[in-house]
């Protein structure tokens, strides 16, 4: 996908993201006003993280709450893009490791721990083979069997010696890189939630490029509506899931690909084969109280395959569910979204995991 259609996907996106949430994003006050009602949010638009981003907030804290969000996705973006040679992301590469502040001390415990627990499809030292594909600055080519085999080399996290309490982390292997972007977004729009809060926000919508954070419930009381786009028509949705407090994060192969003889490889790249994932599913939604989390297993469920995705959640029913979209066009739920997700196609085939 060239940049032009992703920027034209992106926004389409977020229109329906705004539209089925119905926060008034087409209406928004603009920044020189000085308060949201109840009726309609305070928002902002903005670019960050390769992707554009809407943050909207109800009630009389809501332009406060915005702008301060705003300096925070800007500050995240700065500190963890490896776009950026200054970004810490950038300097722990570049140095082999070092301190790390509280963010990436945050995100590096839970990318470790998502490692451990998804048996390692979780890796956020994947950076060279991203690099490798250009996934990393969208010149795109099919990497030969013997780049690609010296890249895997260095995608193994447990070489990372990583500490904790003291907030440092060291690069035992040679050439070793890492990426937040797998969680980058779900952290954020956990931060920015947790920042609406400390305003008093009680209602608001975090969409940072279709990962979609809820705050509270919309200023009706009812519960946000969010659609989840449809991984084969941009502009059309799988279905729409009812949620308060919660991240939707939905991941799938239409969000960057590229096309040679004939053949479409996606972004999301299985650290076992250094290949994009082909487990027969073609998008997958996580709905959880943990933006992080959300975001970092939405890639690895999508890796994982519906059986083994299934059989993770078995084990972690209490912290997430899942929509997962075959690519016959089934769709998989888990129990906790029977009564939550409506699909959009009324006769589509939907299966329910309990």
């Amino acid at each position: 996908m060239n940049s032009w259609k992703k920027y034209i996907a992106l926004l389409l996106a977020m229109v329906m993201v705004c539209a089925m949430a119905l926060t008034g994003c087409a209406g928004k006050k603009s920044s020189s006003e000085n308060t949201a009602s109840d009726e309609e949010p305070y928002s902002k638009d903005i670019f960050a993280m390769d992707t554009y981003m809407t943050v909207s907030a109800y009630g009389d804290a809501g332009e406060k709450a915005v702008d301060a969000a705003v300096k925070e996705i800007n500050r995240l973006d700065a500190l963890l893009s490896t776009g950026k040679a200054s970004s810490e992301v950038s300097e722990l590469t570049a140095n082999d490791g070092g301190k790390l502040s509280a963010d990436t001390n945050a995100l590096m415990d839970a990318a470790l721990d998502l490692y451990e627990s998804t048996d390692h499809v979780f890796d956020i030292t994947i950076y060279p083979v991203m690099k490798l594909w250009g996934f990393t600055d969208q010149n795109y080519k099919v990497p030969s069997d013997g780049d690609l085999k010296a890249a895997l080399k260095l995608v193994d996290a447990s070489t990372l010696d990583y500490n904790k309490s003291k907030k440092t982390v060291a690069f035992t292997v040679d050439g070793t890189q890492i990426d937040f972007g797998g969680i980058a977004k779900g952290y954020t729009s956990a931060t920015v939630a947790q920042l609406y809060k400390d305003y008093g926000v009680t209602s608001g919508l975090v969409n940072l490029g279709g990962n979609v954070q809820t705050v509270g419930f919309k200023p009706d009381g009812t519960e946000w509506r969010i659609g989840i786009q449809h991984p084969e028509d941009e502009n059309d949705m799988l279905g729409v899931v009812q949620t308060h407090d919660q991240a939707v994060i939905t991941s799938g192969g239409y969000e960057r690909n590229f096309e040679e003889d004939g053949v479409v490889y996606h972004h999301i790249i299985d650290p076992s084969t250094g290949y994009p994932a082909d487990s027969g599913l073609i998008s997958v939604t996580i709905v959880s109280e943990d933006g992080t989390l959300a975001d970092g297993l939405s890639t690895s469920l999508f890796i994982m395959g519906k059986d083994k995705a299934i059989e993770y959640w078995k084990a972690h029913s209490k912290d997430f569910d899942f929509v997962l979209c075959e690519d016959d066009g089934t769709l998989v739920v888990s129990k906790g979204l029977k009564d939550k997700f409506t699909p959009q196609d009324e006769n589509a085939k939907v299966e329910y995991v309990s």
